[in-house]
């Protein structure tokens, strides 16, 4: 099994090579320049590895919630490779894609979604699966749901920027915290594997963004 992914959701570009389980890839630190990147770097990678586009099973993406424009750009890149090759395709949820970096049991993700808000989500880790405690939302940082039990692992740069707050609300429920973490192409590819392995995933032009957030700029009365 072959698997390509793909990563824009935030300020890095990144994309995995996923190949049974061994693991190649390539991420830069790309602000807003990754429509320029990705097709590049993609192109490299298959070549630094001897593969071709059409070897490839799947191709999965981070599909959200993040930069709207990131997360178009590697919803759109997966959709035009896929149907090049007429195979299947994923998104996978950004947020889980960053828990599941986080090497902890129980986590909750926070990333700066502009405005004055987060988005948010918390997940729990038994025999190897993940199960959501709490679904993926964004609101402000003083606001998020509160969490149940203690031992929770925070993660992303929502703690960076709205540290004060989301500590406060957290209190003494989080055991640590990894305020550089980002999502990854390395953990889309992972989280993928199983969709694609067990037959999943859709025809390209079925592929969309999780937006979360469905605006993004206020009025003038708003601000």
């Amino acid at each position: 099994m072959k698997i390509l992914a793909l990563e824009t959701s935030g300020d890095f570009c990144s994309v995995a090579l996923w190949r049974d389980g061994v693991m190649d890839e390539r991420e830069v630190s790309a602000g807003q320049r990754q429509s320029g990147m990705l097709l590049d770097m993609v192109h490299d990678l298959l070549h630094a590895c001897g593969e071709k586009l059409d070897a490839m099973d799947g191709i999965a993406f981070g599909a959200g919630p993040g930069s709207f424009t990131g997360l178009r750009v590697a919803c759109g890149v997966t959709q035009g490779l896929a149907m090049g090759i007429d195979k299947p395709v994923t998104g996978v949820g950004t947020l889980l894609a960053l828990a599941e970096g986080a090497g902890a049991a129980r986590v909750v993700c926070c990333v700066d979604a502009r405005m004055s808000e987060v988005y948010h989500a918390a997940y729990e880790k038994s025999d190897g699966v993940w199960s959501t405690v709490q679904e993926p939302g964004v609101t402000a940082p003083n606001a998020v749901p509160l969490l149940p039990g203690e031992g929770w692992f925070g993660c992303g740069n929502g703690f960076a920027v709205y540290r004060d707050a989301l500590c406060q609300r957290y209190s003494a429920q989080l055991s640590g915290i990894n305020e550089t973490l980002h999502a990854r192409a390395r953990e889309v590819a992972i989280l993928a594997a199983p969709v694609f392995i067990s037959g999943g995933g859709v025809r390209a032009e079925h592929a969309a963004p999780f937006y979360v957030r469905d605006k993004v700029a206020l009025m003038t009365h708003e601000r």
